[in-house]
């Protein structure tokens, strides 16, 4: 049996901390013979790897000499301290140092072309931003070769063939399959301990790519399909995935088990949890996916599951996004006119904006939409000049936004199909005085959406948790 193990920044960013993920190594490896490590760059506050190194390169782009010097030294220090907490003197240490310091001085060269040519490309931004993978995974492999395993540093660019869209690649995974099983293949037949690099990959031409949101996790997820993996497990450092923000909700607890669409749904509307494109390639192909504390790794954590045919109605979680605004076009004259939605969206569109939800009265008298509230402006302008002569002629009485609102969506598997799940969320809302501005609920079935005016969000959030308990 093989499993897929994916550590991110914090597990990796500090001596404690990289002890305590070898330590679970070596009781995977014990347990499942055929361990995969995927680990993310050092992300330990106030050193995360990956944002210093884009900082130091958009500063040389801006004619910053200096920055990319000061992020350089900065690197250097945090993985010194690193190596010299792990490994021994008369071991691997001066090879894992003088490996950094190879990196380290590749990130200066880029940043000093930079500079120069006053350009910053996307290829360029790939090849800076992943290095914190490659430097992290070879201080990993060292250790643990230390303890004794037999780990050996892999470059996903030998793994994870994608296409040449720098920042967000997407993998091609015929290829990808075909390069991981004979890469990995032998050395786990062989007893090795692949230690491979998130985030990146490459193009048939061998270029790096990265893999943007989410990307070590996508990484994990890939391989996982790829192999195939028994199980992934996405070691982090929260309990898996909450009911509600803590910070809101106290009493908010770790959810055993969610479905893919369900963690979607927790993803687009604000729940810190894994993006769904990091879910799908182990999921839709019956991979479990695990999300498990480093810190505490005796706590069963939440497994991402299938969709299952029929929910069971239960509200799983509440979440929200703030800092909102609903913005209304309207008038009478939109009475059965075509393309008023279309032209509607698509000027919101060459504004830049994301829309967060949509509703619109059955009487077409009104459409209604949610942007970030820093959008605002920009939006309505965009929707004034569009629908210019139809303000005009009074066909579009006006065009205006609430704000400050929030989005609160509850989510849970099969709720459309429950009898009394939305007269429970109403009246749990009306009960304490929360007014309602826009409903939207979508045809997934595990989700309804309300916004609620900013200083309504967090009550909102409270007494909806309230209910998880009581469907």
């Amino acid at each position: 049996m093989t499993l897929v193990m994916k550590f991110g920044g914090t597990s990796v960013g500090s001596v404690p901390a990289l002890r305590q993920t070898a330590e679970l190594i070596q009781q995977a490896q014990q347990t499942w013979g055929q361990v995969v490590v995927v680990a993310s760059a050092m992300g330990t506050k106030p050193v995360k790897v990956t944002d210093l190194l884009l900082t130091g390169a958009k500063r040389a782009l801006a004619g910053d000499s200096h920055t990319f010097l000061d992020v350089a030294e900065q690197l250097r220090r945090a993985h010194y301290e690193l190596i010299d907490g792990l490994l021994e003197p008369e071991g691997e240490r001066q090879a894992a140092l003088a490996e950094n310091d190879q990196f380290i001085d590749r990130f200066v060269a880029l940043c000093q072309a930079v500079l120069v040519l006053g350009e910053l490309t996307p290829r360029a931004l790939d090849a800076i931003s992943g290095m914190g993978e490659q430097m992290s995974v070879r201080v990993l492999a060292a250790y643990l070769r230390q303890l004794g395993l037999p780990a050996q540093a892999v470059d996903a660019t030998e793994l994870i063939r994608t296409d040449a869209a720098f920042q967000s690649a997407t993998p091609m995974m015929a290829e990808t399959i075909r390069l991981t099983q004979a890469r990995l293949g032998p050395a786990l037949a062989a007893g090795d301990l692949p230690v491979v690099t998130g985030f990146i990959g490459a193009t048939a031409a061998g270029v790096m790519t990265t893999l943007g949101r989410g990307g070590s996790d996508f990484s994990a997820a890939i391989l996982g399909q790829a192999l195939p993996a028994k199980e992934v497990w996405i070691w982090t450092d929260v309990d898996g995935v909450m009911s509600a923000d803590p910070r809101l909700v106290p009493a908010a607890r770790t959810i055993p088990e969610l479905t893919n669409r369900e963690v979607s749904e927790l993803a687009y509307y604000g729940a810190k949890v894994l993006h769904p494109k990091t879910i799908r390639p182990v999921v839709e192909n019956g991979i479990p996916l695990r999300i498990k504390n480093t810190f505490n790794p005796h706590h069963a954590g939440t497994v991402i599951v299938a969709d299952k045919p029929d929910g069971s109605g239960q509200i799983k979680a509440v979440t929200a996004i703030p800092d909102l605004s609903l913005v209304t076009v309207e008038g009478k004259g939109m009475l059965g006119v075509p393309g008023i939605a279309a032209r509607t969206f698509s000027a919101v569109a060459r504004s830049q904006a994301n829309v967060l939800l949509i509703t619109q009265a059955s009487s077409e008298q009104s459409i209604c939409f949610s942007v970030p509230e820093a959008a605002t402006a920009a939006v309505i302008s965009s929707l004034e000049a569009e629908f210019a002569h139809e303000l005009q002629r009074r066909d579009i009485d006006r065009i205006w936004a609430q704000q400050p609102v929030g989005i609160v969506t509850v989510v849970g598997a099969g709720m459309r199909g429950t009898p009394g799940i939305a007269g429970k969320i109403f009246s749990a809302l009306g009960a304490h005085d929360i007014n309602v501005i826009a409903i939207a609920q979508g045809s997934s079935e595990c989700s309804v959406s309300l916004v609620v005016t900013a200083a309504d969000t967090a009550a909102a959030v409270q007494h909806l948790h309230e209910l998880i308990n009581a469907t």
